[in-house]
């Protein structure tokens, strides 16, 4: 009877020292494990900030270029279009013009006396290149803006989960370390370690996945805004091919 009171009266102590509460395991793990941690919160934050940033980014680009392409087809000239550039500060497409407006000037300004109006300069140009080379690097600079900070993303997509196992393994190496030091296997000797590298391997997939997903969404949102961006650069080509530049140019 003894034997059996004795072995309850253990157990009893034993579920009494464990606290499974995940903060508590937190603020018990080791200093390597807290650091893994910290790397992975702030990983989290940036990214998610970048997610909240990004969305409201390209949901605002797409509806100021509906705008501006709306207000470009229904223009009689371009220079109606250009004197009303500071009305679209957020359409990449403005800025695509604005840049084939001006390099379109300067050509004109070249091979006549000093005209500021495109609508009454006729096909005369020459120099359809220097227009296609603005026109390109314009849209791999816009390009390049859309997709800034989408590999802090794809960074931590591949490896929050290698970082959190990482804190992974060093927790289950404390746990083994303290059943060396105690010689004993029970529950209260080896899950605080478990317990903490549990967490660690959790927080790394909670800090990947969300940031997978959401580099995957962008870029398809990217891909889109760049190829309707490529359209209007080649309808701006053809539209000054056709009134300011000499045929066969």
């Amino acid at each position: 009877m003894n034997f059996f009171l004795t072995e309850a009266f253990a157990a009893d102590q034993v579920s009494i020292g464990i606290d499974t509460s995940s903060w508590e395991a937190i603020l018990k793990a080791s200093l390597v494990v807290q650091f893994t941690l910290l790397i992975l919160f702030v990983l989290s934050v940036a990214c998610w900030s970048i997610i909240l940033v990004k969305r409201r980014q390209i949901k605002r680009l797409r509806h100021s270029n509906i705008v501006f392409t709306n207000e470009f087809w229904k223009a009689n000239s371009l220079d109606l279009i250009y004197e009303r550039i500071a009305e679209f500060p957020f359409s990449n497409m403005a800025r695509l013009f604005k840049s084939g407006y001006l390099e379109l000037q300067r050509l004109a300004e070249t091979h006549t006396s000093g005209e500021k109006r495109l609508s009454v300069i006729g096909p005369n140009l020459t120099g359809i290149d220097n227009l296609e080379r603005t026109l390109r690097k314009v849209v791999d600079w816009e390009t390049s803006l859309m997709e800034r900070h989408l590999t802090l993303l794809a960074t931590t997509g591949s490896t929050g989960p290698f970082i959190g196992l990482f804190g992974t393994v060093w927790g289950i190496m404390g746990a083994f370390q303290k059943i060396g030091q105690t010689g004993a296997a029970h529950l209260a000797v080896v899950a605080p370690g478990i317990s903490e590298a549990l967490i660690a391997t959790a927080i790394g997939l909670a800090a990947a996945i969300p940031a997978v997903v959401a580099y995957n969404y962008f870029l398809s949102q990217v891909k889109k805004e760049v190829l309707a961006l490529n359209n209007f650069a080649s309808d701006f080509l053809n539209i000054a091919k056709r009134n300011f530049f000499k045929p066969g140019e």
